[in-house]
């Protein structure tokens, strides 16, 4: 395989897992862009790696940047753009796109897992087996529906083992990242905090911030702050006197009726109930951590 090449493959079998297309790719042209919502081939599933240069994606109204070492997957259809800037350097890419149920399954799974944005190594087992099912039809001439169907089979469980060892190996740098992140959270429960201030402060991208926070505490950055935050009003309400109002500024909430409505969410009660219910709830602290 001296240069980049492509392959499709058209068959009406809709009884088993097929491949449709698989390739090597340069991109050079700003003309070189993709919506999920607007693409023929529904029920199609695909998985595009960056070798060099850069492209984009647009995910729930967000352009992430997609370097060297990241891939995406995503299904067909769905609300998304992938898409090439013109630069100095092409977008040199891999992908594949399959076709059939237990794909779908697959992408579901492993997008629970890692989200729809994948950070894998050049010689990793997943982009090495991609180079090898690109081999196999390039050099040996398999085109044979079913053959091809295992090896791609194949490939995507090793999708979904590295996926699994991604969720459960967390680094010595990311935990030391998350737990910058979550005293930043516990220090300044009471400013109005977002995304961009939170990433901003570790020095890290904020999608790539969340998939760690995630994958390490099972929930959200702005979810862990939420919990904070109701911590504190919770303490406020029961051991002062201050006005639930202002129970509600102090610990960050942007008004008083948005106060309100998370304060039911956590205690299905209102602040002044909460504080009139002391024989009922006699806890001067509640820990959501």
């Amino acid at each position: 395989m001296i240069e980049p090449l492509s392959y499709a493959f058209r068959n009406d079998d809709t009884s088993i897992l097929t491949l449709d297309s698989i390739g090597w790719q340069k991109i050079r042209s700003p003309d070189y862009s993709f919506s999920g919502d607007t693409r023929p081939d529904s029920g199609h599933v695909i998985f595009q790696y960056t070798l060099s240069g850069q492209g984009y994606i647009e995910l729930e109204q967000h352009s992430i940047p997609l370097p060297k070492g990241s891939g995406f997957l995503v299904k067909i259809p769905s609300k998304h753009r992938y898409y090439y800037v013109e630069q100095a350097e092409p977008w040199e890419i891999l992908w594949l796109n399959i076709r059939g149920a237990e794909a779908n399954r697959i992408w579901d799974l492993v997008i629970e897992q890692e989200g729809h944005i994948l950070q894998r190594e050049s010689n990793s087992p997943l982009i090495q087996g991609l180079w090898e099912l690109l081999r196999v039809i390039s050099e040996e001439k398999v085109t044979d529906k079913f053959l091809l169907s295992a090896e791609v089979y194949n490939w995507m469980l090793t999708l979904v083992k590295t996926s699994g060892e991604m969720r459960k190996e967390i680094s010595a740098n990311s935990i030391t990242l998350i737990q910058r992140a979550k005293t930043y959270l516990k220090e300044n429960y009471a400013l109005p905090v977002t995304l961009d201030i939170l990433s901003d402060y570790c020095g890290v991208n904020k999608y790539h911030l969340c998939r760690l926070f995630q994958k390490s505490e099972q929930t959200s950055p702005l979810a862990y702050l939420r919990d904070r935050r109701m911590e504190a009003a919770i303490a406020l309400l029961r051991t002062t006197d201050l006005p639930v109002q202002e129970v509600g500024q102090r610990c960050g909430f942007e008004s008083p009726s948005y106060f309100g409505k998370v304060f039911r969410e956590y205690m299905s009660m209102t602040p002044k109930e909460y504080r009139m219910k002391k024989l009922e709830f006699p806890y001067d602290a509640i820990y959501y951590e």
